[in-house]
């Protein structure tokens, strides 16, 4: 008998609900996870003997390990995700929709003997810190080792999860199986009355880390209506002044649009005394605190980032971060086993083996890493962590900050007039699409708060909570939209973007605290040249800024007019709000 893996929790609804499924897909054993060092040793060695995990050099990567995934199943596939709910107007126009006991039916078939041969891992996991009011505890069963130990650094797992949950049976239950990876049998489903999640078909990243995406926002989204909460795809960040002044700020901006950069943010030399620190960089949970303020905890233990693109000047924290105990998935090899991928820092290797394993020179012609490859990387390892991260009350949030990628039209920072038009401002935040989703790339679609693929009900009466939520607090933080990636007629980049986004960010800090000034316009309110501290930037110069901040009605108005498409499809249950907001910067234009 192998020494781990034996140990069943004492809870008799985690062990029913295990015994259903594997009865089901009829595993040739059971692994029980405990989170425990020893434990994480010998699963590493195991994936690496089974071929699942290849060591990296561990003189340079102490720790790390390389994954990769089969090349049909590199991103989100949000045409297999489905929202299972008794009445489709509940899941509403902008999520797939399927009959709760027919789609149960399918998945269950899928399922059958699904296992046999393979080990069936059992995966107790924590979103959130212990003792935390808004904390939730999941039970995942999966048949991929890959899953089970990206599962431990993304989320608490093991003892800590058993002993939040007690002998309750209050927890999220979630089924795994990579089947062979066919994408025709490719579905990821919730069933949010149900509080379960059943993904089949896939390996990959948040298609089967299930309490990611799938409970971190589809399912808490649901959970979060019924119960007064919210959860959002959002980075949580701490500034703090040399004075020792500290605010919080949550952040939501479509995958790929520089959330860990912005999370993990290191000021300007002309910001010297400044911190800042981070909470988390993918999601946010909210409640209203009894002091009247919205609070916020990060629901997860690491980081699942985009490696392209990150680099010592882009992102020195998450570079820090990724230095041991990561796994890196689909980026390129190096011959002495070190990691590659665009946007690194160095010359470009002579030779490599590429992310699907062939080898690789510059004049290929190919990408050597997957544009979406990632790392999964553990929340210690960052330099920038806020020593509040595990505060089970959360933290304060004074601003909520909604950006997307757009070449025109939205200009660099605009503060909404208030809490309404807050909600507009992010229900029609519009972004060009990146690599992290399956499909074009470079096309705008609306996604309102980095939600639409997350929103795990019907996305009007999401809307609707927003502004329910505004009555419940108090002092409701000021809300802000941000664009880095305005563009010239030449198509280069206005801002420099990066750590000088500080300047950005302290204009926004600063209005909450009622220190900086602003002008209205037709958006809302908006820095002037002399509002915002450009010194020692001198790229940007006065009339830089006024092309990064210029409101062109005609673009606007195009603008409304594609905005339309959105109210359009979710006309029926569209708070009326959103309708009136609409009208009124009409108005204004």
């Amino acid at each position: 008998m192998e020494k781990f893996g034996n140990t069943a929790p004492t809870n008799q609804a985690v062990v029913d609900f295990v015994q259903t499924y594997a009865e089901l897909c009829q595993p040739e054993r059971i692994f029980w996870l405990d989170g425990s060092e020893e434990e994480k040793e010998y699963l590493y060695q195991r994936a690496v003997d089974e071929g699942v995990l290849i060591r990296l050099n561990q003189e340079k990567l102490p720790g790390c390990y390389y994954h990769r995934s089969d090349p049909n199943d590199v991103a989100r596939v949000e045409q297999f995700t489905f929202i299972c709910t008794p009445h489709e107007d509940e899941a509403g126009p902008t999520n797939n929709w399927a009959p709760p006991r027919e789609m149960k039916q399918k998945l269950h078939d899928l399922l059958a003997g699904s296992m046999k041969g393979r080990t069936m891992f059992v995966i107790p996991y924590l979103m959130g810190p212990p003792g935390s009011p808004l904390s939730k505890v999941g039970i995942e069963l999966s048949d991929s080792i890959y899953v089970a130990l990206n599962m431990r650094i993304m989320s608490r797992m093991g003892k800590v999860a058993c002993d939040e949950l007690k002998d309750g049976a209050d927890f999220n239950t979630g089924v795994h199986s990579t089947l062979d990876c066919n994408p025709e049998r490719r579905f990821i489903v919730h069933f949010p009355q149900e509080n379960q999640i059943i993904s089949v078909g896939s390996g990959y990243g948040g298609n089967v880390l299930l309490g990611k995406k799938c409970l971190a926002l589809r399912i808490g989204a649901y959970l979060g209506r019924d119960e007064g909460w919210m959860a959002e795809h959002m980075l949580l960040l701490g500034v703090e002044s040399p004075a020792g002044e500290k605010n919080y700020v949550a952040a939501a901006f479509p995958s790929a649009c520089g959330k860990t950069n912005f999370a993990m943010l290191i000021p300007p030399p002309r910001f010297e005394g400044w911190k800042i620190t981070t909470i988390g960089d993918d999601i946010a949970w909210m409640r209203p605190g009894d002091d009247g303020r919205l609070y916020a905890i990060n629901p997860e233990a690491g980081y699942f980032g985009v490696a392209p693109g990150t680099n010592w000047k882009s992102n020195p924290n998450a570079m820090k971060s990724i230095q041991r105990d990561t796994i890196y998935t689909n980026v390129a090899l190096t011959e002495d086993l070190d990691v590659w991928w665009e946007g690194k820092d160095g010359p470009v290797p002579e030779k490599l083996t590429d992310w699907r394993g062939n080898p690789w020179t510059p004049a290929s012609g190919e990408k050597a890493a997957h544009p979406n490859s990632r790392f999964t990387a553990p929340m210690p390892n960052n330099p920038a962590l806020d020593p509040e991260v595990n505060n089970p009350k959360g933290v304060p949030i004074s601003a909520i900050v909604f950006g997307g990628r757009r070449a025109t039209t939205v200009p660099l920072v605009v503060q909404a007039f208030n809490w309404s038009q807050g909600v507009y401002l992010g229900a029609t935040m519009g972004s060009e699409t990146t690599a992290a989703a399956a499909g074009a790339v470079g096309q705008v679609r609306r996604d309102p708060m980095a939600m639409l693929p997350f929103c795990g009900y019907n996305m009007a009466v999401y809307f609707r909570h927003w502004l329910n939520m505004g009555k419940m607090i108090k002092y409701p933080p000021l809300i802000f939209n941000v664009n880095w990636f305005r563009k010239d007629d030449e198509g280069n980049y206005l801002w420099p973007g990066f750590g000088e986004n500080m300047r950005v960010l302290k204009w926004m800090v600063d209005r909450c605290n009622g220190r900086a000034a602003g002008y209205e316009t037709p958006i809302g309110w908006m820095p002037r040249p002399g509002d915002f501290d450009l010194e020692g930037l001198d790229e940007v110069t006065p009339e830089r800024l006024e092309a990064l901040q210029r409101i062109d009605k005609q673009e606007w108005i195009r603008e409304l007019l594609l905005q339309d498409e959105l109210f359009i499809k979710l006309y029926e249950r569209l708070p009326k709000e959103m309708v009136f907001q609409r009208e009124l910067l009409v108005s204004r234009l």
